[in-house]
């Protein structure tokens, strides 16, 4: 079975918000101690993600 898809459509503030506290939590971890493999393979797709421009209409 495909697994599925899913899609966020983020703006600038909230991207960049998102990459920061990737980051604090990956440094939290290795104050820890503990393994950072997941957020780091999450701050690999977020930098590979493609950027897609939308136009949104308020009806």
């Amino acid at each position: 079975m495909r697994s599925r898809k899913y899609h966020l459509y983020l703006t600038n503030d909230e991207y960049i918000h998102i990459i920061k506290s990737l980051i604090a939590l990956k440094k939290r971890l290795t104050e820890q101690g503990k393994y950072t493999d997941g957020v780091d393979d999450l701050l690999i797709k977020f930098n590979r993600a493609k950027i897609k421009k939308l136009r949104v209409i308020y009806k």
